[in-house]
């Protein structure tokens, strides 16, 4: 099982990331546990995830939305998280 989440800030500056553990990961986002670019620029909100069976798949996955123009992220992200909320307690 594997998880590619996208993270955001107020500015909207975006990070995506994969996972086996989605809760323990956005945990350590979070709480800045994670040293690198979300800590640098304050990106905590998680704004979209997807569930994949496999986390090869789920490596993969995150690899081509990284490719991806901000636009298409933004749009993928509104499709489902109109209103960019925090989804985190919906995980918990």
């Amino acid at each position: 099982m594997g998880y590619v989440y996208i993270l955001g800030n107020n500015k909207l500056t975006l990070y995506i990331g994969v996972t086996s553990n989605l809760v323990k990961r956005i945990f350590e986002h979070k709480s800045k546990q994670a040293d690198g670019f979300t800590k640098k620029y304050n990106i905590h909100k998680l704004l979209y995830y997807e569930e994949i069976d496999d986390i090869s798949l789920a490596i993969e996955r995150e690899k081509q939305l990284k490719r991806w123009h901000r636009q298409w992220k933004l749009n993928l992200i509104k499709r489902l998280n109109p209103t960019f909320r925090d989804l985190y307690k919906d995980i918990l």
